[in-house]
This record gives C-alpha cells, structure tokens and sequence, in this order.
C-alpha cells in the first residue's frame, strides 16, 4: 500500500486549487488501496471550518473534506494557521485534527507521493 500526502495551500473558495485537491483526495479514497494523509496549511485551513452554507448548487468543500474523512483519509490542519484566523478547534469538521509543522515534516518524510495545491 502506497503513502499519497497531499497539501492544500489556498483559501477554499475563489481559486479552484483546493477543489481540485480535494476531487483527487475523494476519487483517492473512494479507490482505496492508498494510506491518505491530508495536510491544510495558510488560507486552505478555513476549508475545515465547520458549519459552511454555500449557494444552492455551489459546492461545498466542507462536504468534500468529509467525504476524504470518511473514506479514510487522515486530515491535519496547521495549527500556527488555525490561530492566524481565529479559528478554534470546536469549530473543525468533525474527524479532522489539529497538526503540527512536526507531523507534516514526518508525513512528508515517510509518504511515497507528495502533491502539493
């Protein structure tokens, strides 16, 4: 079974990189085979924010985050960037944890792919 660590940098909505991430972590999951991290670091973290209403036919990157946890995939979402946008860990989707620089660097040091959004 192969390590997949993918790393989500931008804000959830406007720029299409963290949708896109996201397509490829649920598709990865649903397929399974795969031990998948998932690391949200700078305006990315707000894609964890519980609680998001979005437009009726808009996606919602909560829902898709879920669909990743649900599959199986570990999601970590730094905490120095939580705390930059006042973000509290009662407010993270369920089954989504605080991470650290530490973890991300373990995560990146055993992975066998490493894609970066």
């Amino acid at each position: 079974m192969s390590t997949i660590l993918i790393i989500l940098n931008d804000a959830p909505y406007g720029s299409e990189r963290t949708y896109n991430g996201l397509r490829l972590a649920g598709a990865l999951a649903k397929a399974g085979g795969h031990d998948l991290r998932l690391f949200l670091l700078g305006d990315s973290v707000v894609a964890a924010k519980s609680g998001q209403k979005v437009p009726s036919g808009y996606y919602n990157i909560e829902v898709m985050l879920g669909a990743v946890i649900r599959g199986g995939g570990a999601v970590a979402i730094c905490g120095t960037c939580l705390d930059a946008r006042g973000i509290a860990e009662s407010e993270i989707t369920p089954g989504a944890r605080r991470g650290t620089m530490n973890q991300l660097a373990e995560w990146t040091g055993t992975a066998d792919r490493v894609l970066v959004f």
